[in-house]
């Protein structure tokens, strides 16, 4: 029996990497976004609201990121029919709403990114931005 096991984790550089695209991409977009990036435990590693992002998306970004690591899927992955029910159960922590990503790499699962304060759309193209920052493409 094994008691230990290697893991690999996101440096400040990839952090930064990410914020700085995500950044980017939210600019192009014209778009303030709260981006928020977790580990695969759900601890905060980095977060940004954007000068004119609303102030609540950054919990809903929070969730997004959360749910993204937890599931390693995206959060719009969680089913429709149980969505209401896993936010209620959780307080908030679980969402189904588009904008996080799990942030997997070599068939590691990282963590997640979640991105709120734009449309559907406009969160998971930040997001995208920010994994395509440290070579993940889908």
């Amino acid at each position: 029996m094994e008691w230990t096991q290697e893991a690999r984790v996101l440096s400040h550089h990839g952090l930064m990497a990410m914020l700085g695209a995500a950044v980017a991409k939210a600019e192009a977009l014209n778009q303030p976004q709260c981006i928020v990036i977790v580990d695969a435990s759900g601890e905060v590693l980095a977060e940004l609201r954007m000068t004119g992002a609303k102030f609540l998306s950054r919990k809903s970004a929070l969730a997004k990121a959360r749910t993204a690591a937890s599931i390693g899927a995206p959060s719009d992955a969680i089913p429709e029919a149980v969505r209401a029910s896993i936010a209620a159960a959780t307080g908030g922590a679980v969402t189904g709403l588009p904008g996080g990503l799990p942030i997997i790499q070599g068939g590691h699962r990282l963590g997640g990114i979640g991105v709120g304060s734009g449309s559907g759309d406009q969160d998971v193209a930040v997001g995208r931005a920010a994994l395509a920052a440290i070579g993940i493409t889908d």
